[in-house]
């Protein structure tokens, strides 16, 4: 049978004192989380309690904390306001292809730059790093002419292709990770007669779940979320992405803004972060710890 321990009563004044310290701080501690997280998920409660309100009771004052009648037709609604199905595949399938596109470049740049030490090589990384410092207004109408003259305005290519040229950020994250697998395997590899694509593919690659992931949910939450990329080169309704189409809530277009929508529209588009984040939060986690990033 388990006993439950007990502070002895031999203990020292200062002993008995030391933990009743330790024991407030935790208390403390405890409250302090309780009270962040609830201020933390108190933006997302009204998000989702807004979705469910009527039009009527959006402009009471005070504000109600739950919905007096939930609606949940604006669920439905907001696919009959908008062109909403289609704007959530086209973020959908742009999200993906940029993922993909972003693992492979990325994940063979930062290869190459871990295991292959020559002369100049880190002068490379080095400038490769520089161009993070490179503001995006900086580049944004040299490219703008550049996939003008491509024909590729008003298609997704500029939203994807970008990504399957790597990013400096996402290259030298996995970078780190590469650098810590040991030279014995590649060895190994060489001796099998393994090329170094293939080492790249089959030793490499499969070893690198965690950071992989990581740089996964970061490529896939940046393209979900841009805005500005979209507005850019997309100019038929039908391209939208899904961020364009919630922008619109607040256009002109509504005398006033419809802000029940525009809740159920933040609600769907969370939706596939969060399950993505969800899905891989154990890699992301051990991808995080593993290539340092604070």
């Amino acid at each position: 049978m388990r006993t439950i321990p007990t502070a002895s009563p031999s203990a020292s004044p200062s002993t008995n004192k030391r933990r009743r310290k330790i024991d407030v701080v935790s208390i403390a501690s405890f409250i302090a989380l309780v009270v962040t997280t609830f201020l933390m998920l108190l933006p997302l409660f009204f998000m989702v309690s807004t979705s469910l309100k009527s039009k009527k009771e959006l402009l009471k004052f005070p504000p109600t904390f739950l919905p007096d009648s939930w609606e949940w037709s604006n669920y439905k609604e907001i696919f009959e306001t908008l062109n909403f199905g289609q704007m959530y595949m086209n973020s959908l399938i742009i999200g993906t292809l940029t993922v993909v596109g972003t693992l492979l470049s990325s994940a063979l740049a930062a290869y190459g730059f871990a295991r292959y030490r020559g002369k100049g090589s880190n002068l490379w990384f080095m400038l490769m790093l520089s161009t993070m410092m490179l503001p995006y207004p900086a580049i944004m109408i040299p490219q703008f002419i550049l996939f003008s003259k491509l024909n590729w305005i008003d298609t997704f290519l500029p939203l994807i292709v970008p990504a399957f040229f790597g990013s400096a950020y996402n290259i030298f994250l996995l970078r780190q990770f590469f650098s810590t697998l040991p030279d014995e395997l590649f060895d190994a590899g060489r001796m099998d007669g393994c090329s170094e694509l293939r080492m790249w593919w089959r030793i490499a690659l499969p070893l690198s779940g965690p950071a992989l992931a990581t740089v996964a949910i970061f490529a896939f939450i940046y393209s979900w979320n841009d805005l500005l990329t979209p507005v850019l080169y997309l100019s038929s309704s039908d391209k939208f992405t899904l961020p364009v189409g919630m922008s619109s809530f607040t256009s002109s277009r509504f005398r006033i803004p419809p802000w029940h929508l525009l809740m159920v529209a933040s609600v769907l588009a969370m939706l596939p972060i969060v399950t993505l984040f969800a899905i891989a939060q154990k890699r992301f986690v051990e991808g995080i710890v593993l290539t340092g990033i604070k």
